[in-house]
């Protein structure tokens, strides 16, 4: 597992409902910004079907996005990337909290205003079958994101014949059906659908972790072709770290609803700073690292977002965990440049705990008493304490 390196400006907070500051670069302005998104989705029973309790599926969630730049959202199954998908593009209402897409607050809008932002904001669905309605024909789904939007006529056939073209499918796809199409066809298909209205924004759900491998590669370079040719902005959700580095600016990585890691993709893959992080990067396919060299899986179960641990929800897998985990939740606070972490280890009331646990060993050693354990500190941990 990776070691964070010593973290510049320590002690330094920033709240969890504001985007992190290296969300921008030098002179960019970000397209998208979420500020402190949250969504409960009640769990009812009993005779009368009332809400007992609450599945917190996204909890505070903040980032933002550069126009033209591609964030990547990455976490475990259950985590909550769909559903912040969903929440930017209003297709789920929030409980909580702001999106703001150029200025313009969407949690705000409605009606036509609302519509015709829908044009600016597209998504692709991750099952490029379910996703798509097996009645109609290629050129009927995707012209019907232009007629909702007010366009009809031969235009709307000429259009589709050019987006088709742009996603790899010849003209004649567009008489076909759904279940006359591969898998990669039907993405494809996905695509031309999102883009044939010329949004600004897409959102890519898992887009391609239905494919086969060799699909993934040709739907992928597609992907990277179209971002170029069609200026996009994109929000990128995988699963798969490989695939999101291929394709991302930034990184955002996401546990039990929660941002814990945000910052450059190149930063953040050089030297991850989050235990999560450090554990998902070591768990992820590598066809370098010597036989039998793997890494032990993550110890624990992923605790229920109906009843998750409090202070750090990552505390229950930790293998740095500390009592001040459970005390309180850390905040996204800069460690580096581009760079931005929450995580106890990167404060000073925990090097604090580190140097008297430290010092207890000291004390026992001296004595001879191995009969009390105290909590060691992490590599990263006695780094710090080290540096400073």
């Amino acid at each position: 597992m990776p070691t964070p390196p010593h973290p510049p400006d320590l002690g330094r907070s920033a709240s969890s409902s504001s985007p992190p500051e290296c969300a921008e670069r030098a002179g960019a302005s970000p397209l998208l910004e979420v500020r402190g998104l949250r969504k409960a989705f009640p769990v009812r029973g009993g005779w009368l079907g009332r809400a007992r309790t609450a599945v917190r599926a996204v909890d505070g969630v903040s980032f933002a996005v550069e126009a033209g730049s591609t964030l990547g959202l990455v976490g475990e199954s259950g985590c909550g990337k769909s559903t912040t998908a969903r929440l930017v593009l209003r297709l789920v209402e929030p409980d909580d909290g702001r999106v703001v897409f150029d200025g313009r607050d969407v949690t705000a809008l409605g009606g036509g205003a609302l519509r015709a932002l829908r044009r600016e904001m597209q998504i692709v669905f991750q099952d490029p079958y379910s996703s798509l309605n097996p009645q109609m024909a290629v050129r009927d789904l995707i012209g019907f994101n232009l007629r909702v939007h007010g366009e009809g006529g031969a235009a709307v056939d000429a259009t589709v014949d050019a987006v088709l073209e742009d996603v790899g499918l010849a003209r004649g796809y567009a008489v076909r059906y759904p279940h006359e199409l591969s898998g990669g066809q039907r993405q494809r298909v996905n695509l031309a659908r999102a883009l044939v209205v010329r949004p600004r924004l897409l959102v890519a759900d898992e887009p391609v972790s239905a494919l086969d491998k060799s699909v993934q590669a040709q739907v992928l370079n597609l992907f990277v072709d179209l971002r170029a040719r069609y200026g996009l902005t994109t929000l990128f959700i995988s699963h798969d770290l490989n695939v999101v580095e291929y394709l991302s600016d930034s990184v955002a990585v996401m546990y039990l609803g929660q941002i814990v890691e945000w910052g450059r993709a190149e930063a953040v893959y050089a030297q991850p700073l989050h235990p999560y992080t450090q554990a998902l990067m070591a768990a992820a396919p590598d066809p370098d690292r010597p036989r039998g060299q793997r890494p032990p899986p993550l110890a624990g179960d992923l605790p229920s977002p109906l009843d998750p641990p409090s202070g750090c929800r990552f505390r229950t897998r930790c293998p740095h965990a500390m009592p001040l985990c459970a005390e309180q939740p850390p905040a996204l606070a800069p460690q580096a440049p581009a760079h931005t972490v929450a995580c106890h280890l990167y404060e000073p009331s925990a090097i604090s705990y580190q140097q008297s646990a430290a010092k207890t060993q000291a004390s026992e050693r001296s004595r001879g008493d191995t009969s009390t354990h105290a909590v060691a500190p992490p590599t990263a941990s006695r780094k710090l304490t080290a540096d400073r």
